[in-house]
This record gives C-alpha cells, sequence and structure tokens, in this order.
C-alpha cells in the first residue's frame, strides 16, 4: 500500500472522510441517546429539552452529510494531471474501516480446534494484520488493485480455517458507508469481504479518472477501467446479496453500475472525437449519434437517480451532474445534425444512396411532410431542419447551465462551466448565421436522434485467476480436511513398529494420506490406530501435505525400529455437539466459544453394530480403549448451578437453521 502519511490531495481527502466519519458516529449516538431519552421522559420541561437538543443534533448531521457530499464531487483530485479541456468524471471514495487484531481469536482458535501451538503461527497472523493494514492505503494503479485482489482471496482461506458456520468468532468488523459515513459492525467476515469488493471498484474508478484523456491509450484505458468497475460492484451485488451497508445495498449498486458504463461511454466518445470532427457529411452523422448514446445514458442514469429508496442517499451534486451531462451531450447531438444539414447540400456525383440511408437512420422518423432524398436535395428545407435542431441544442445547453447554477457543488468547478458555456456560445454563433425574423413562428420542434455506438460498453467481471495467492496458514493442512467445517479427534500417538518389513497397513488418498487395509493384529491396530485415520506426522516430520508415496517411503527408512506416529480420526458431521457457547459481547477483550466433543457409547445405532466382520474392527475396540475427546478449554458456569442431565445434542445441521448468522 501507499505511505499513509503522505501528504498527496488523494490522502488529504481520505483523511478528511475519516475524520467526517468519527464525527458522524459521535453525531448518531448522540441521537440515538436522545430518541431514548425522549421515549421515557415525562417531565414536560425535560422533553422540551430533549426535542430542542435533537433538532441541533439533526443540523449537525445534515452539515456533515454535506460535507462528505463534498468530498464525493472533489473529482479534481482525482483527474488526471494533465490539462484537457473536458467535463470531470466522478470517482467513488475508497470505504474507511477500523483496525481489527487477529492475534488473540486465531491463536486461541489453532489451539482449541487444530490441537497446535499457536505460537508457531504467529508470522503469519502479523502478515495477514500487515496485509490487511495496507489494503486501507492502496497505490492508484494495478499494483493497488492487485494488493486488495489478493486481500479478498486471502479471506476466503481464512474464512475456511477459522469461521465455521455454526458459531461466532468474537472478530467485530467495522466499515463506514462511503455515501453516508454511518458504521457498520459485524461479527463475520461476509461484511468484510463485501467492502474490499466495494473498494476495487473504486479504486478502477480513480484509476479511469485519472487517465489521460488527449490521448488516444488513454482513453481506451478510462473505458477499460470503468467498464471493470462495474463488473467488480455487479460481481457484489450478486454475490452479497443483503449487506447491511446502505452504499452496498441492491439499489445503490445498480445505480453505480450504471454510472460507471455511463462514463465508459462517455469516454468513448472523446475517443471518437479526439482527433478533431472534420465538417463532413458521413463522420457529423456518426459523431452526432454516439453523442445522442451518451445523453441517452445519462438520462437514464438521472432517472434512476431520482428513484426511491437511492434517491435518499445518492449525493445530489451526482445527480445534478447526470442531468447536466444529459442535456450537454443531447445538445451535441443536435448542434452536429444541425451542422451536417446546413453545411452540406447534396451535390452532382454524390452518393445520393448512401447519404439517404444515413439521414433515414439519423432519425426514428421523418417530419411530417419530409422525406430524407428530398430533404437532402432542397437547400431550403435543410436549412428550416438544420435550425431546428440548433434551437433545440441552445435550449438544451440553457438547461445544462441551470443546472450548475442550481448546484453549489457544481458551480465551484470551473471547468464544467468552461466546457458547458463554450459549447453553448458555438451553437448561438451558428444559430446566428443564419436567423431569420420569423424563426418563431415557422420553426417546428426538431425530431430526437437515435444514439447508436461503434462501441457498445459492457461490464467486465473481474479475474481473481489471474492474481496468485498462497494460503498464510496452509502449515495446519490441505484445506479439504483441516478446516473450521470438520471436526476430528486431537492427534493419537502411535508407537510401532514394522515385522520383517510389513507395516500391517496401507496407505490411500493424496495430502493427508489415510491408513487402508488395516491388519486388526498388527503392531500399529493394537496400538491404537484405526482404518481410515489421517495420518499428521512421523518421527516429529510434518506429514499432512504429503503424498502416498512420500510416506511410504519415510515409513520405511526406519526399518524394523519403534515408529511414533500421529494420527487423527475425521468425525463424522452428524456428530453430537456441546450446546454450550460464549455469545460475543463488544467490548469484550476475548471470547471463547468451545465445541466439546463427546462420543458417548449410548450415540452408537444399531445400524453401526450391523456393518461386516472386517469392519468391526474400526470399532473404539474394547472398554478401556474407548475415550472422550473434550476441548483443552472449558467455558465456566454463569448464574445458578443446574444438575447435569444427559439427552441428545443436536447436530451441526440443525445448528446451520438457527439465527445466528448475519446474511
Amino acid at each position: 500500500g501507499c505511505n499513509p502519511l503522505a501528504q498527496t490531495g488523494r490522502s488529504k481527502l481520505q483523511n478528511q472522510r475519516a475524520a467526517l466519519n468519527q464525527q458522524i458516529l459521535k453525531a448518531v449516538r448522540m441521537r440515538t441517546g436522545a430518541e431514548n431519552l425522549l421515549k421515557v421522559a415525562t417531565n414536560q420541561k425535560v422533553r422540551e429539552q430533549v426535542r430542542l437538543e435533537l433538532s441541533f443534533v439533526n443540523s449537525d448531521l445534515q452539515m456533515l452529510k454535506e460535507e462528505l457530499e463534498g468530498l464525493n464531487i472533489s473529482v479534481g483530485v482525482y483527474q488526471s494531471t494533465e490539462e484537457a479541456f473536458t467535463i470531470p468524471l466522478i470517482p467513488l471514495g475508497l470505504k474507511e474501516t477500523k483496525d481489527v487484531d487477529f492475534s488473540v481469536v486465531l491463536k486461541d482458535f489453532i489451539l482449541e480446534h487444530y490441537s497446535e501451538d499457536s505460537y508457531l503461527y504467529e508470522d503469519e497472523i502479523a502478515d495477514l494484520m500487515d496485509l490487511r493494514q495496507a489494503c486501507r492505503t492502496p497505490s492508484r494503479d494495478e499494483a493497488g488493485v492487485e494488493l486488495l485482489m489478493a486481500y479478498f482471496l486471502q479471506l476466503g482461506f481464512v474464512e475456511s480455517r477459522f469461521f465455521p458456520a455454526t458459531r461466532q468468532m468474537g472478530l467485530l468488523f467495522t466499515w463506514y458507508d462511503s455515501l453516508t459515513g454511518v458504521p457498520v459492525s459485524q461479527q463475520n467476515l461476509l461484511l468484510e469481504k463485501a467492502s474490499v469488493l466495494f473498494n476495487i471498484g473504486a479504486l478502477y474508478t480513480q484509476i479511469g479518472t485519472r487517465c489521460d484523456r488527449k490521448t488516444q491509450a488513454g482513453l481506451e484505458s478510462a473505458v477499460d477501467a470503468f467498464q471493470r468497475a462495474a463488473g467488480v460492484l455487479n460481481y457484489l451485488k450478486e454475490t452479497f446479496t443483503h449487506t447491511p451497508s446502505y452504499d452496498m445495498s441492491p439499489a445503490m449498486l445498480s445505480v453505480l453500475i450504471k454510472m460507471m458504463l455511463a462514463q465508459a461511454q462517455e469516454s468513448v466518445f472523446e475517443k471518437v472525437s479526439l482527433r478533431g470532427i472534420r465538417n463532413e457529411f458521413f463522420t457529423l452523422v456518426k459523431v452526432a449519434q454516439e453523442a445522442a448514446r451518451v445523453g441517452e445514458v445519462y438520462q437514464q442514469l438521472h432517472t434512476a437517480m431520482s428513484q426511491e429508496p437511492v434517491k435518499e442517499n445518492i449525493p445530489y451534486s451526482w445527480a445534478s451532474l447526470a442531468c447536466v451531462k444529459a442535456h450537454h451531450y443531447g445538445a451535441l447531438a443536435h448542434y452536429f445534425t444541425a451542422t451536417l444539414l446546413i453545411d452540406h447540400q447534396l451535390k452532382p456525383g454524390a452518393d445520393e444512396d448512401h447519404q439517404e440511408k444515413c439521414l433515414s437512420q439519423l432519425y426514428d422518423h421523418m417530419p411530417e411532410g419530409l422525406t430524407p432524398l428530398a430533404t437532402l436535395k432542397n437547400e431550403q428545407q435543410r436549412r428550416h431542419l438544420g435550425k431546428c435542431h440548433l434551437r433545440t441544442a441552445i435550449a438544451h445547453h440553457e438547461e445544462s447551465l441551470r443546472g450548475v447554477s442550481l448546484c453549489k457543488k457544481l458551480r465551484s468547478i470551473d471547468l464544467l462551466q468552461d466546457v458547458l458555456s463554450a459549447a453553448h456560445q458555438c451553437s448561438r454563433l451558428k444559430y446566428a448565421q443564419y436567423q431569420e425574423d420569423d424563426d418563431l413562428l415557422s420553426l417546428t420542434d426538431a425530431p430526437s436522434v437515435v444514439s447508436k455506438t461503434e462501441q457498445e460498453v459492457e461490464i467486465i467481471s473481474p479475474q481473481f485467476s489471474k492474481v496468485t495467492v498462497t494460503d498464510f496458514f496452509q502449515k495446519l493442512g490441505p484445506l479439504s480436511v483441516f478446516s473450521a467445517n470438520k471436526r476430528w479427534t486431537p492427534p493419537r500417538s502411535i508407537h510401532f513398529t514394522a515385522e520383517e518389513g510389513d507395516l500391517g497397513f496401507t496407505l490411500r488418498g493424496n495430502a493427508p494420506v489415510q491408513v487402508h487395509f488395516l491388519d486388526p493384529y498388527c503392531s500399529a491396530a493394537l496400538a491404537g490406530a484405526k482404518e481410515g485415520d489421517y495420518i499428521v506426522s512421523i518421527q516429529g516430520v510434518d506429514c499432512k501435505w504429503l503424498k502416498v508415496s512420500e510416506v511410504m517411503k519415510l515409513l520405511k527408512s526406519f526399518g524394523e525400529d519403534e515408529i511414533e506416529m500421529k494420527v487423527v480420526s475425521l468425525l463424522d458431521s452428524t456428530s453430537s455437539m456441546h450446546g454450550k457457547c460464549a455469545t460475543y459481547s463488544v467490548g469484550m477483550q476475548k471470547t471463547y466459544s468451545m465445541i466439546c466433543l463427546a462420543i458417548e457409547d449410548n450415540d452408537k445405532t444399531d445400524k453401526t453394530k450391523r456393518i461386516s466382520k472386517k469392519l468391526s474392527f474400526l470399532s473404539w475396540g474394547t472398554s478401556k480403549n474407548r475415550q472422550k475427546s473434550a476441548s483443552t478449554l472449558c467455558l465456566p458456569s454463569v448464574g445458578v448451578s443446574r444438575p447435569q442431565i444427559k439427552k441428545k445434542l443436536p447436530s451441526p445441521f440443525s445448528l446451520l437453521n438457527s439465527d445466528s448468522s448475519l446474511y
């Protein structure tokens, strides 16, 4: 990530955003307290005082929201450093978060669930926390995107390793809404993963606005960046459908996707007109339809921004800018159409059929009494229709300028007003050349220009496969077995010898390797090994990632010497689970949620006893070998002690139907 202390324009904005988030959090808490006091207060004077304070708090919140909106429309900081006479584009700001300390919770889980020394994983936990910290200040380039994607993929490994579906881990993840500044907290990784995805999309928008829009390559990069931003936001919308943060709600994400695609289409128009617009019939037709396309998508965006429930939380300046751009590009479409009608007359030897076809495709329908070919041949009709388009263009330009004047944030963007004023002046000068006294009586409404583009923008899905990520905690073993949602017995030490070179069992599987075809009378079986056991170590050598051939070679290397082999037995997913678990409370430094694994004689069903003779040797054996497996940590009882009552405990699958999950 970037240096968080570097005083760049973008870092200053993010620091201001973080400070505003804290002020908004304080104001929200004060408002909640005042509302609660108002509900319980009975004294009339107290109620009046609370109402007065509540009005002050609401006013402060509104002012803070307007300040945050000002940061969201601070487009100048994110634009290219190259001066260009173009309308600024809108980037998304990165979501801010609070620090999270993984160390205590992950160490406890490694000791409890994996029965391993948690201090062996201090470096891995530190790497995870460093990666998260770096993701708070990513660089505004592909390296920054890859950093965020690497953390997102790493979270998938962390979730599989340490976050079982049936319990909360006591880690509180807090992220601030990028539009309202309101914090949202959850105890699972879904909010964390969704917020990282949002920041990937936001970073793509900042890359897009930073591109040099005076070059072909820069505009192509801008189009690609905005399409990728739309793809990430669309993936977020489809994958995380119930995010509690409003900026990641399906309705808001749909609007943000439309905004990214609209800005990509705007960049396509700039690419078409980059080398100048030749005053040539077919070129003007193409450019007019491209401008109409941009105006159309911005009009659709403004309509979406004006709908409930998005309308209340979308920055007013964004909606105003979408409306301004819709009118601006609509005006350009009419201006270019007027130019091709007024300046170009069908000459002898010209491609009459081609021009007629282009003009007919420029409109949904020709004005009443006009046909494409007749209009091309009649100079008076062409000029008359051209002036109709110029008047419509001037009207759209005036609406775009009026939209800027009505929005305080847009009025402060000088470049925007300069571009709009220059375009307005061009249309007025063109109209003044052909204006006649009776125009107000004779001119009719110009027909709409049909939108068309040479490059239809589309959503580009995120390509996570291009980012190579190594599981920080791969020492715990293959995820297919050693995950948070699977349970196994504590490691058992098996001391045995190979009699006459015969181990008494074979091996199977990839990694980890399993004991197979176990001779019930061999040394390993008598020492407690069972068929299906996973071999985790041999003579202190970790074997979780070794293949069959490697484990067999290691076993045979000891000859007839005594071998110490540690094994674990995977427990059935329907095994009983202890019902006691600690509930997380905000403010507690650490909590435990222990699963006590109890294998009772009474849990065996008749079906288990009816297994074939060979399989009967895989049971626990005689009663002296039967053991109970329990976690090394236990929870103290709270409150009045109750008598121990034996009862059938629920399965993990029944717990999945509880309301423990926030998604």
